[in-house]
């Protein structure tokens, strides 16, 4: 008889990768994925599924107009944040939970400027979401978005914080400063649903995506939420300064910049100015270049809205101008935007 064969193990041969996978980088794994699941496991209650039906005009024969998008619950008794553009003129809005439990809705307020808003549920000791904070946020720390794209409810996607203090067009044509992006994956409907941290602390409202653009997303940082809830709590909307002028951003010459020793190169053309208006009652007239408001200087359009808040409104301060070749100083005092309808 022959003999029995032998099977000699070549250690130059490869191995397959999970045998060659050290125990450090399984632990790795293991606390990425914990991480993921815990804070799912600890925000998924509070996620909410949001049904919305934009009303028609009476005898106008349309179809109304159905969405749907996501928010969270962040009080016991039935507070949810979301995004403007869900909510905006719609009702009903119908909202349900993954255990099955479902709320008609009243809208509390919202603000397109930012696209936050917050809408109310009756019910008490829900389960809530935790807002954490958007300051201390570092890039390339876990995000992980909630929400429910496509109807497909609960939705869990996980990546990292892609960058930190981009800035959003909203659909009203003001900035959204602070914005959070992530390559956390989101679709349609998982609008207004919550971004958060490994510790399942909110740290922004998921807002848009770039239509055709794969890992750019964008969510409203939760401290701008936080100030944007608190005005809507207290007044149904965010107030706004307000001075009626209808302005551009225009360059300015390098020998005006020189001569008048201003720390911008633009400032605020005022296109038109408003009858009745702070900015007529303070002497500004059309063609006037606005450059500064209350001591901060104005380079554009975007910083003048930036300067124009609450603490603004009916507060006499000053504006600077140039008119011509004259840099001068007028008396203001700011009105308060009017309510959107």
């Amino acid at each position: 008889m022959g003999a029995t064969p032998r099977f000699v193990l070549d250690e130059s041969a490869p191995r397959s990768a999970s045998s060659g996978r050290s125990e450090s980088d399984t632990a790795l794994l293991d606390a990425y994925s914990a991480a993921v699941v815990g804070a799912a496991e600890f925000v998924g209650p509070a996620v909410a599924h949001l049904e919305v039906a934009q009303p028609v005009r009476p005898g106008a024969g349309e179809t109304p107009r159905r969405g749907s998008g996501s928010g969270f619950v962040f009080t016991p008794d039935g507070f949810i944040l979301t995004n403007s553009h869900v909510v905006h003129g719609a009702r009903p809005i119908h909202v349900s939970f993954a255990d099955g439990a479902a709320f008609e809705a009243d809208l509390v307020g919202d603000d397109p400027d930012t696209d936050v808003a917050v809408v109310r549920i009756g019910g008490h000791q829900l389960p809530t979401a935790t807002l954490g904070g958007s300051r201390g946020l570092r890039v390339g720390q876990i995000a992980i978005a909630i929400g429910n794209p496509f109807g497909f409810q609960h939705t869990v996607t996980a990546g990292v914080v892609s960058a930190l203090g981009r800035s959003l067009r909203a659909v009203t044509g003001r900035l959204i400063d602070d914005v959070i992006q992530t390559d956390a994956s989101l679709n349609p409907g998982n609008s207004g649903g919550p971004l958060v941290n490994s510790k399942g602390e909110v740290i922004g409202v998921n807002t848009a995506i770039i239509p055709f653009a794969q890992g750019i997303c964008f969510a409203t940082a939760i401290d701008t939420a936080k100030w944007v809830v608190e005005q809507l709590l207290r007044f149904g909307r965010v107030r706004r300064g307000y001075i009626g002028v209808a302005g551009a951003t225009v360059p300015l010459s390098r020998r005006t910049v020189r001569f008048h020793e201003l720390a911008a190169e633009s400032g605020v053309r005022a296109e038109s100015v408003e009858p009745g208006g702070a900015a007529r009652a303070a002497g500004i007239e059309a063609g006037d270049i606005i450059i500064g408001y209350d001591g901060e200087r104005v380079a554009g359009v975007d910083e003048l809205h930036r300067v124009l808040d609450w603490e603004r409104i009916g507060k006499m301060t000053s504006v600077t101008i140039l008119r011509r070749t004259q840099k001068l100083e007028l008396p203001i005092q700011a009105a308060e935007l009017p309510a959107r309808q």
